[in-house]
């Protein structure tokens, strides 16, 4: 959305301030405090619980809360720190509020998210005014038929869909020097916590949009720590559910092995409550129909502080990484999850630990040939592009203003790619299942008697260098991400005021056991605090 239009609609959001369930008004975020000049905003700590008992108390309405999100957004994301996390915005967001405000007073609420402002990934699709591009210049215009199946549930639920979010351009599959959170639609998105960080990717619009309160929850999506590792850069809580429990139907692809959307939120509650709003069984997604029948469809409601008593929880050494401050504050960690009654085993690495070699990046490139090749191909008649070919063209004629900083290798080694019958292919992905599942997740959680696996998501925030691109800092979200199975990230610590994350990650489909358990460790740490906005860590 240019800033003209951005303008027009967030003109709409003054009038009548915004109350909160202890009954008092909003006040401005900007003012006198922080470097910035940015202040403690109420919407820093509202919980969707908090949101929906102010909602059914009368305390104030999806429209309110609609226009004090987008005010938030104005003077956050576009003035004030310019933290560049939303690429668009929904131009119907009031309308659709006003009408959820309407229904709620006829008939009752939707659903769990009824009047909840929820921001999505400018990866997933929207049947609607608003354009999914995954943040590249190639696919401006472009807008969906339909909505992808996860946001007709969201709507069913009675979300508020208030944009879209910046992230690093293709999901981050373009370049092996890339700047997560830069695309060359949306420009750079920055990190909260201290400005000059990178916010990780590819979710880094979703990811800041939380941690930073631009809206209620938002939506990531994950094919290898596109959603753990920006929710541990932003300090906020991530889930990369099991690949088929969120239908991957109307999501930009890289691979149909690896792809899933998830919740990104500031509270495990909140995760868990946008989670059963998402997942479900889609006639169009084949994944989808592995979902085990007895599977819960409410995972809030297993929520309990003491779910980690008695648990066995196994750390693979080899992950935790020695990135400054991590292992401190890994081993504070531990000695929480002991004192909360869990019996850690460590170490517990996996048996195939450093054998994967590329197989992983060789699956990538093939499913993502063949996964974007489906998907522009069924674009509308606007779109400049039909192909993974067109795209790369596309590219190249427009160098100054996609490829400023970075190129598109990656883009070019899967064009060289065959079909999925190749054997090559078959072989990488065989290789993939084989170490991560059989012989890797599954062979240390049977040995050890294993409930689940523990792991420091990834080091502090590193600084954004258009340059060089992202350095590493070290992470632990491959073997899940390669094996299709569950994982969660929940707020940790801090290292030099950057947030890092502790993953908690097991067997497929058991995302309410490790939601459980990342509760019961954030209920009792309460780590997370809102961002302060400083401009460097010194």
């Amino acid at each position: 959305m240019k800033r003209r239009d951005f303008l027009k609609v967030a003109s709409l959001a003054g009038g009548a301030g915004l109350a909160t369930t202890s009954g008092r008004a909003f006040v401005p975020d900007i003012g006198v405090g922080a470097r910035t000049g940015v202040r403690k905003d109420e919407l820093d700590d509202l919980t969707l619980a908090d949101l929906r008992a102010g909602l059914e108390q009368g305390r104030f309405t999806a429209l309110s809360l609609t226009r004090r999100y987008l005010a938030r957004i104005e003077e956050l994301d576009r003035r004030g720190p310019t933290l560049n996390a939303v690429i668009e915005l929904n131009p119907d967001a009031l309308a659709i509020a006003r009408e959820l405000d309407r229904e709620r007073k006829a008939r009752g609420p939707r659903g769990p998210l009824h009047g909840m402002p929820i921001l999505l990934k400018d990866n997933i699709d929207t049947g609607d005014r608003m354009t999914t591009t995954a943040g590249s210049l190639a696919l401006a215009g472009s807008v969906a038929a339909r909505d992808a199946f996860l946001v007709e549930r969201l709507r069913r639920a009675g979300a508020v869909i208030l944009g879209k979010t910046n992230l690093s351009e293709w999901a981050n599959f373009r370049s092996t020097r890339s700047t997560s959170g830069w695309s060359g639609r949306g420009g750079l998105t920055r990190n909260p916590h201290v400005l000059d960080r990178n916010p990780s990717g590819s979710s880094s619009g979703s990811a800041v949009a939380v941690a930073a309160g631009l809206c209620a929850a938002a939506v990531g999506t994950e094919t290898d720590g596109s959603i753990l590792s920006p929710a541990s850069y932003c300090g906020i809580v991530g889930l990369k559910p099991t690949v088929g429990l969120v239908s991957r139907s109307g999501l930009i692809p890289i691979s149909h092995t690896q792809d899933t959307a998830g919740p990104m939120a500031r509270t495990v509650e909140d995760a868990a409550l946008l989670l059963a709003s998402m997942a479900g069984r889609d006639p169009a997604d084949p994944a989808t129909h592995a979902i085990p029948a007895n599977a819960t469809t409410d995972y809030s409601a297993l929520l309990k502080p003491d779910a980690l008593r008695g648990k066995r929880l196994g750390v693979p050494r080899k992950l935790v990484g020695s990135a400054p401050g991590v292992e401190k504050a890994f081993d504070e960690a531990l000695r929480q999850l002991k004192a909360l009654g869990a019996e850690i085993v460590d170490p517990a690495d996996l048996p195939s630990h450093g054998q994967l070699g590329n197989a992983e990046f060789e699956v990538l490139l093939y499913e993502f040939k063949a996964g974007l090749n489906a998907y522009l191909s069924g674009l509308g008649p606007k779109v400049a592009v039909r192909s993974l070919a067109d795209l790369i063209r596309f590219n190249e004629n427009h160098r100054d203003r996609e490829m400023p900083f970075f190129g598109q290798e990656i883009l070019h080694a899967a064009e060289a790619k065959g079909p999925l019958t190749d054997e090559a292919y078959r072989t990488a992905l065989a290789t993939c299942r084989r170490l991560m599942r059989t012989e890797g997740i599954d062979a240390v959680m049977d040995s050890h008697r294993l409930d689940g696996l523990i792991a420091p998501t990834t080091g502090p925030a590193h600084v954004t260098d258009l340059v060089h691109g992202d350095r590493r800092t070290g992470g632990s979200t491959s073997p899940a991400a390669v094996a299709g199975y569950p994982s969660v990230t929940v707020p940790m610590g801090w290292v030099q005021g950057l947030p890092i994350g502790l993953s908690f990650f097991g067997r497929p489909w058991s995302e309410a056991a490790l939601l459980g358990f990342a509760y019961a460790f954030e209920q009792a740490t309460r780590v997370r605090r809102p961002p302060a906005f400083r401009d460097s860590v010194a």
